[in-house]
């Protein structure tokens, strides 16, 4: 379970998604049917069973649209839910919940549904050193939220963005003519507090990128589990092993029996089903 982020940060990103919702003229609907001072409480429950994310984020949405409303959370990012369960109530004029329940329920949805496939991930390795880990195949401006999903559903997060660390993929490689130029380039220019990665997808390449000093690292890119489990035997510690490319939840106890240090699958967040999660009045 991850440490809630300060609301500061998600408000913009919450905001510019009521804003698409409501549109130019608001709540139509609502405001033609509903009094204006007409007050409910409305329960958001989880319609299946899974591991609870997008809480925070859903609050939010409501007290945008109206911070008169009140926001009781009973399971927390990160806590497990089954069906029936009430996972936040939420009180005040009728007129606002209605107007933010799509966007906090689509939030909620799919950061639980991201929760719920990484606790599964993580659930094939129980026992294991290894640690399941997102990467940067995350939905355009939703990056922040659907890696906090990752940690509620107890795995652990692969770099932000471009500006967090050095790895150096097979098309950088092509692009500086070869593994040697390219890391000597990233190690003669990388602040002290970077780590470098390099990605490597042949036996040829692995052996090379170990006779060079430099890198912290290495990805070993779609490799079956055979052939993983000899490269991360040749690397005997010397580098921070991670595997990727065609990590499909049949085969993470297998890959994580290889030994190697962290696994990380795409399929986390762009794969991920939406959690089926309900607002009742």
């Amino acid at each position: 379970m991850s440490q809630a982020l300060p609301d500061l940060l998600l408000e913009a990103l919450i905001r510019a998604a009521l804003i698409e919702d409501l549109g130019p003229s608001g709540d139509i609907t609502t405001r033609l049917v509903i009094p204006p001072a007409t007050r409910y409480r409305a329960k958001m429950n989880a319609r299946e069973a899974g591991v609870v994310s997008g809480m925070q984020v859903a609050a939010i949405a409501f007290r945008l649209v109206d911070p008169t409303l009140t926001v009781t959370l009973h399971h927390p990012d990160g806590s497990a839910c089954a069906p029936g369960d009430v996972l936040m109530e939420i009180e005040g004029l009728a007129a606002s919940i209605l107007s933010a329940e799509q966007v906090a329920l689509n939030f909620a949805g799919s950061l639980s549904g991201i929760a719920t496939l990484t606790a599964a991930y993580v659930a094939e390795i129980k026992g294991s050193p290894t640690r399941i880990t997102c990467t940067r195949k995350t939905t355009p401006g939703l990056h922040l939220v659907e890696k906090a999903a990752i940690q509620n559903g107890g795995g652990f997060n692969h770099r932000f963005g471009l500006g967090d660390a050095i790895l150096i993929k097979d098309n950088h490689i092509a692009a500086a003519g070869g593994i040697r130029p390219a890391l000597e380039a990233a190690c003669a220019g990388a602040s002290h507090m970077m780590k470098i990665e390099v990605e490597v997808d042949t036996w040829t390449q692995l052996a090379e990128l170990l006779e060079i000093r430099g890198a912290d690292a290495v990805l070993l890119d779609n490799m079956d589990t055979p052939t993983l489990q000899q490269a991360v035997a040749l690397v005997a510690g010397r580098l921070i092993t991670e595997a990727s490319g065609n990590m499909a939840l049949s085969r993470i106890a297998e890959v994580a029996a290889t030994g190697v240090n962290y696994i990380s699958a795409g399929a986390l967040t762009h794969s991920a089903r939406t959690l089926d999660l309900g607002l009742d009045f």
